[in-house]
């Protein structure tokens, strides 16, 4: 059997994960990495995001490993996207059940693609054993002062999403067996869940338009809330102009289960950000121009609290999101 530091030579220093940066001095191998941000240091800030993985949690037990790392990275990547950040070195802490080498094989090879995708390099970590827990702590540059956040939104900015909302947690639904899916669709709904796409070129543009910004992974109305709390105004989403996608609206036929999954599902890891009124024309042409699917659902208003409209009436929403720990 590999020993800890058998693992992180053979499976995690590959060129294709840790040598892809000339901003790395020093990456995988010595107590910590040396980086070198001289290039950066006067007109960026730096932006740094942790999420952690647990099996059987944030995964189904049987997930393979080649979706587990890549939503691993992926979900840490979307978080600088909703930051309007450049991501560029990350760490990876994992625990393992046993150092089973295929498995870890297959995990390497997939956490090689995302990692040369997006130009971001692995720089060190930690190998411990134990249950299957995943932890990704990503570093990225923003521009000074054009960084993303949660709490600037204004009364009458527009409310937008990225992409379509409630496949991932479709997906998740029908491996719980609430529902079962149509074979045509079921490669995409479970890609949806497994292989989130990281909005980072939208997060880059946004970051020139936007007022707030957030990426759905508790649920559309969770994280909308996060923006109205820690902007102290509140929201009101129009249910009908949610985008969905053609595979959701094929598979589900149970009503009881739309406003849930939508609203409440979460593992989009889609956008949801404000843009201000004088802002909006603008960037719906340069968001059309750049094929960026967005779709205005809503409007900030002073009244706190998330309000959803349905045919122009009132929804009571009794939902909110996916929470971590539950009294």
């Amino acid at each position: 059997m590999p020993s800890e530091f058998d693992i992180i030579r053979q499976y995690f220093t590959p060129s294709s994960i840790s040598q892809t940066r000339d901003d790395v001095v020093l990456g995988i191998g010595d107590d910590a990495a040396i980086l070198d941000i001289s290039e950066h240091h006067q007109q960026h800030q730096l932006v740094q995001s942790v999420d952690t993985l647990v099996a059987g949690v944030h995964f189904p037990l049987e997930t393979s490993p080649q979706d587990i790392a890549y939503k691993a990275l992926a979900v840490n990547l979307s978080d600088m996207a909703a930051m309007g950040a450049e991501p560029a070195w990350f760490t990876l802490a994992i625990t393992l059940p046993d150092a089973d080498e295929k498995w870890l094989e297959a995990f390497s090879e997939s956490l090689s693609i995302i990692a040369k995708q997006y130009n971001v390099q692995l720089i060190g970590g930690d190998t411990t054993n134990g249950p299957l827990c995943i932890s990704i702590t990503i570093n990225g540059f923003v521009a000074a002062g054009k960084a993303l956040t949660r709490h600037k939104a204004q009364v009458a900015d527009k409310i937008y999403v990225s992409g379509t909302i409630g496949d991932a947690a479709l997906a998740l639904a029908a491996w719980q067996g609430q529902c079962s899916l149509r074979e045509e669709s079921i490669g995409y709904l479970q890609q949806r869940l497994n292989r989130p796409k990281p909005q980072i070129e939208l997060g880059l543009l946004l970051s020139e338009y936007a007022s707030s910004c957030i990426d759905i992974s508790d649920g559309l109305i969770a994280d909308l809330e996060h923006i109205t709390d820690n902007s102290n105004v509140g929201a009101t989403i129009i249910l009908e102009k949610i985008p969905l996608s053609k595979e959701f609206n094929l598979n589900l036929t149970d009503d009881a289960l739309i406003v849930p999954l939508v609203l409440s599902g979460g593992d989009d890891y889609e956008l949801c950000f404000t843009i201000p009124l004088d802002k909006q024309t603008e960037f719906e042409k340069v968001a059309k121009g750049n094929n960026f699917k967005v779709t205005c659902i809503g409007e900030i208003e002073s009244s706190k609290g998330v309000r959803c409209l349905f045919k122009n009436k009132e929804v009571e929403i009794q939902i909110s999101g996916y929470k971590h720990f539950v009294d």
